[in-house]
């Protein structure tokens, strides 16, 4: 968390469409945070995104003449988000994904693993630790319980290295 990965996939989906590409953005619907039907980033730019519940759900909105699709929080999807971003690919689009590869245990998150292992492209985006200014790689769960998914943003999690993670 707090690492700019979906202000690089904004980034990265404006220069599709000023490269008048056809762009269509996926994200679960269990991320709540900037409103069903968007994608925000920290300092506020967004995108138009299509919530679904299943990465099954998500070749069934696809539109016709699509050339790249975004998907942002990855991590929440079911584990046949990698089957569906091979299909994807396979069509010939530009897949671009973000998530985190590792949950607040520092566990690796849902369909992430796979995710990473059939990508053709990995750019690893990193936070700052708000305890020494140091690169964090983990995000520090300070509230909110056990459960591996909890949708949660400053309240809930901090952006931590490897050695302030235990501290």
């Amino acid at each position: 968390m707090f690492s700019g990965k979906s202000e690089e996939l904004v980034r990265r989906l404006k220069r599709a469409t000023i490269a008048r590409q056809r762009v269509q953005v996926f994200k679960p619907v269990t991320d709540t945070r900037s409103g069903v039907e968007v994608v925000a980033t920290r300092d506020n730019r967004q995108f138009e995104a299509v919530a679904v519940p299943t990465s099954r759900e998500l070749l069934a909105r696809l539109e016709i003449g699509v050339e790249v699709v975004g998907i942002d929080e990855a991590q929440f999807f079911d584990l046949e988000l990698p089957l569906v971003l091979n299909q994807l690919a396979d069509l010939g689009l530009r897949v671009i994904v973000a998530g985190l590869d590792l949950d607040y245990r520092r566990e690796p998150f849902g369909p992430m693993p796979a995710v990473l292992a059939l990508a053709e492209f990995v750019d690893k985006m990193h936070a700052i630790c708000v305890r020494c200014g140091e690169r964090a790689h983990y995000s520090y769960r300070i509230a909110g319980g056990s459960e591996q998914v909890v949708v949660g943003d400053t309240e809930t999690y901090e952006a931590r290295c490897r050695r302030c993670y235990g501290t």
